[in-house]
Parts: C-alpha cells; sequence; structure tokens
C-alpha cells in the first residue's frame, strides 16, 4: 500500500446508506426563543412624568434589561414627582435584588439582580481570597 492510499484513501468510492427510518427523526425544542431571552439588553428611557416609570420597571422585572433612565425632564418639571419616581424604582431595585445608582446630575442606572453598579472607593460585593503567601509548593 503506497503512502498516497494511507493518507488520501483507496480512492474507491462507497456508496452511502442516506435513507432514514421513522425512528431516526429527532425532535428539536424551539430554541431560538431562550437564545433570544438570554442577551443582555442595555436601554435607555426618559422620564417625563411618573407614569412614565412603567416601561423602564418593567423592562427591569424581565431580567435582561439594564435600564439608563434620563431624569432630567421631571427634574427640571417637578422635584415631589421627582422624589417620588426614584423612590419607586429604588423599591423595584430592591424587591428585584437590583441595583440603582445615579451618575452625573440628570442619569440613573438601573441594573437587574445579575449585575451591580460600580461604585468608586466601595468595595465591591463580591469577596475574593487573596493568597499573600508564597510557598515553594505553588510552583
Amino acid at each position: 500500500m503506497s503512502i498516497f492510499s494511507r493518507v488520501f484513501g483507496s480512492g474507491k468510492v462507497e456508496k452511502v446508506n442516506t435513507e432514514l427510518k421513522d425512528e431516526d427523526y429527532l425532535e428539536l425544542d424551539n430554541v431560538t426563543e431562550k437564545i433570544g431571552k438570554s442577551k443582555i439588553l442595555v436601554k435607555s428611557f426618559m422620564i417625563r412624568e411618573f407614569g412614565d416609570i412603567k416601561e423602564p420597571i418593567d423592562a427591569l422585572r424581565e431580567g435582561y434589561t439594564i435600564s439608563l433612565i434620563n431624569i432630567k425632564p421631571l427634574k427640571d418639571k417637578d422635584l415631589v414627582e421627582l422624589k417620588r419616581t426614584i423612590s419607586k424604582l429604588k423599591k423595584v431595585c430592591d424587591a428585584i435584588e437590583g441595583d440603582i445608582a445615579g451618575f452625573g446630575e440628570d442619569w440613573i442606572v438601573a441594573t437587574p439582580s445579575f449585575a451591580e453598579v460600580f461604585r468608586a472607593g466601595a468595595k465591591p460585593t463580591v469577596s475574593k481570597e487573596i493568597k499573600t503567601e508564597v510557598k515553594d509548593d505553588d510552583f
């Protein structure tokens, strides 16, 4: 047997049985729906009045959306409504174990439970053990 026949085969074409029987079929679930919901979405919202809060709250409750909320129009219009709106957002974030923080003077970020807002000077909530001692066994 030559080296070419070992690498590339004997050159003979074999007929493959491509006929399927009923027991060879496999039923698949609708996988595209699960994949579409697993993506994280960052979406911006503008709050002009207290009623506008429904859309960002619904997005947060779904659990796949990080909400960037512009509060400038409400801030310029009515500070009492602004306080009520922010209080409602905080309650929702607490209920879903999310996080909320302001950045700048006109924006709020609200996240579901899988994300955390970085705050300068604050320690992260995830604790990691730091190894300070190095031994010969480590190498």
